[in-house]
């Protein structure tokens, strides 16, 4: 299995429908077959990924005291601020309602990463949690910038898949994302020994699918995303960085707006491929940044079957549920 890459520049010419119905269908098959997709020649320009992750290493190299001037706050509910090494547990678990032994079997084998997640400054129920301006002058200006210009980026995708997925509106997907409940994550993965990743003492992220209805991934050249083959469950095959790109997946809020027409896959973060990505006589891991945007719909909004996925022949196999009833039960088994 490879993962496609889409060559997005012609959705962007409003004078050609055929060559914009090109791109959508292409992303469309990708993300049925696949579930992600490569896109080049994106709106984001260069200038400003490079530096989004400028800041980010900034602020990853401040104290840990300066780190916790923005904790996590504590529980699931809120999901913004700074997650310290082993706070976070990435898993496909869904609550059950007791779920402490869960939890704990989850943690005998923690993420060794760092996290800082931010959202809108107006979303209420998600509370930023920024460390003092003086602590990094022009972090939070800066994040707050590149949180909107990702979600105009975001929303064009939105668009394409609506035409893609042949709905009379191609607005359909976007006027159920207003871009408030969207999430920006800085990861930092820390350096660790490959043995420890090898004989699975530690994990950077184990598999798992998104919550989300999109996400779009923003990487530096250190590799180790890594995509389950859907024709060989269980075999994962590396997604490699390609400069500038967005790597995007399909969350499983879409799969299910689809009726599974798109597809919600696996992923996680391994070791590298390349052996240059190693360093010392320990095999130490060089650190990997990513930075990935994950596009949600707001709290109240029902996902329910897309028309265009269902028929007589085909129905709607989900009952609907809102964003924030699928969220609970997805975030409560993460913190």
């Amino acid at each position: 299995m490879k993962i496609p890459v889409v060559d997005f520049s012609s959705w962007y010419n409003t004078q050609d429908e055929s060559s914009r119905q090109r791109v959508a269908h292409e992303l469309v098959e990708a993300c049925r077959e696949v579930g992600f997709v490569c896109i080049v020649n994106h709106s984001l320009s260069e200038t400003i990924l490079n530096a989004a992750f400028d800041w980010m290493r900034r602020f990853f190299e401040l104290s840990d005291e300066e780190k916790m001037q923005a904790p996590h706050p504590e529980g699931w509910a809120v999901h913004r601020g700074y997650s310290w090494p082993g706070l976070e547990k990435v898993s496909q678990t869904m609550s059950s309602g007791n779920d402490d032994e869960a939890r704990k079997k989850l943690r005998e084998v923690p993420d060794v990463k760092e996290i800082y997640d931010i959202g809108s400054e107006e979303n209420a129920a998600q509370p930023n949690q920024w460390i003092p301006k003086e602590t990094l002058p022009g972090f939070q200006a800066f994040m707050v910038r590149f949180y909107w210009e990702c979600n105009k980026v975001g929303s064009e995708i939105l668009r394409a898949l609506a035409t893609g997925l042949d709905l009379e509106d191609e607005c359909y997907l976007t006027k159920r994302h207003s871009g408030y409940n969207n999430q920006l994550r800085l990861l930092h993965y820390l350096p660790v020994p490959a043995e420890d990743l090898e004989k699975e003492r530690t994990a950077r992220c184990p598999a798992h699918t998104d919550w989300s209805s999109i996400t779009m991934l923003f990487q530096d050249d250190c590799g180790g995303l890594e995509v389950e083959d859907v024709s060989r469950p269980g075999i994962f095959v590396p997604s490699a960085p390609l400069k500038n790109s967005i790597v995007l997946n399909v969350g499983d809020l879409l799969q299910r707006w689809s009726n599974d027409r798109l597809r919600s896959t696996n992923h996680r973060v391994r070791l590298p491929q390349l052996s240059d990505r190693f360093e010392g006589p320990h095999r130490m891991t060089r650190e990997r940044y990513s930075i990935p945007y994950f596009m949600s719909p707001d709290p109240d909004m029902v996902i329910e079957c897309i028309p265009s996925c269902m028929s007589e022949g085909n129905p709607a196999k989900y009952k609907p549920i809102t964003q924030a009833e699928y969220n609970k039960m997805r975030a409560s088994m993460m913190y």
